[in-house]
């Protein structure tokens, strides 16, 4: 008995042969995310000041690849606003903030905090690149933690942009 292999999956340029996107073909923005969710583990975790912090990632590897004036914004923006973006959260969570992980704690500052001030960046967008920053830094299930309290944010923060978008797909907007 021969078996014969599966057949191959098309190639999907800037793609994995698994489907992930290829590091070199991420755009600037998700690197800017992902830099500025490295540097918001260091504050989170290890207290660390944004200008140290700052100082540090620029000299990271690919840093050069990334949206800088995004990766400053979501940075400095999120640890200004911390206790703000803190207080947008924690109604949303099913247990206290201590216990969230620090990198579903960031990410969902990120989130909350394009939602308030990247309005240029649609919604399903910001919810999207969490989503992904959760699956790749996070834990096991964490994004999908992170889709449940952000996709809950959005209709208090991005209302008018959810309802348009939810009678352009013909869904019901969420509460």
């Amino acid at each position: 008995m021969s078996t014969t292999p599966p057949p191959a999956q098309p190639r999907v340029p800037g793609r994995t042969r698994t489907g992930a996107r290829k590091a070199s073909s991420k755009p600037g923005r998700t690197r800017a995310r992902e830099f500025a969710l490295q540097g918001l583990y260091q504050h989170l975790v290890g207290r660390n000041e944004a200008a140290a912090i700052d100082l540090f990632t620029r000299d990271l590897s690919g840093f050069h690849k990334a949206d800088t004036a995004h990766y400053d914004a979501l940075l400095h923006g999120c640890i200004a606003s911390a206790a703000d973006l803190d207080g947008l959260i924690a109604p949303l969570l099913d247990r206290p903030l201590a216990e969230i992980s620090p990198i579903e704690h960031a990410v969902m500052w990120i989130g909350a905090y394009e939602f308030q001030h990247c309005l240029d960046v649609p919604w399903r967008v910001v919810l999207n690149e969490c989503i992904e920053l959760a699956k790749e830094f996070g834990g096991t299930d964490g994004h999908k933690y992170v889709n449940g309290v952000l996709g809950g944010l959005a209709p208090r923060l991005r209302a008018a942009e959810v309802a348009a978008d939810a009678q352009d797909t013909g869904r019901k907007p969420a509460p």
